[in-house]
């Protein structure tokens, strides 16, 4: 897939579908946009579950802090990663071996890796990449 841009459909298909979130790189500092965009999905319905070695077993936001995806006790439609670019292709990885397989990986502004993004289409995950769904979901879904 040419991740240069991506039909609206395709986005709002993903937003629609996707109801557990899985927030890679997860802050508790109000002023990260990882916070920020965690708060926008929560009071959207979605459910977040944030993901943050540095801050297991603590809370963000309300929501239980886990240190690995492999760690949730539940399965997750979506992996939405806020983590430097050369990151995203350990977190495909690490998406990959999770049983249920989420079917979708989403990176924030700035993360693209294209390497990263065949690996996980090429596992059956769908992947958007240089998007924010707090950006995405006013425009396509409300």
């Amino acid at each position: 897939m040419n991740h240069d841009s991506y039909d609206d459909s395709y986005i709002a298909d993903i937003l629609l579908s996707v109801r557990t979130i899985a927030l890679v790189g997860a802050s508790p500092n109000p002023a990260r946009p990882s916070n920020g965009v965690m708060a926008y999905l929560l009071n959207r319905g979605y459910r977040v579950i944030p993901i943050n070695p540095g801050q297991a077993g603590k809370e963000i936001l309300g929501q239980w802090v886990y240190a690995r995806l492999a760690d949730i006790p539940e399965p997750v439609d979506m992996v939405d990663v806020f983590r430097a670019p050369e990151y995203l292709r350990s977190v495909v990885e690490e998406t990959i071996m999770i049983d249920p397989r989420p079917p979708v990986i989403w990176g924030q502004l700035g993360v693209r890796d294209d390497a990263a993004a065949a690996r996980a289409e090429a596992a059956g995950l769908r992947v958007v990449m240089n998007r924010c769904p707090a950006i995405e979901y006013p425009r396509l879904v409300a």
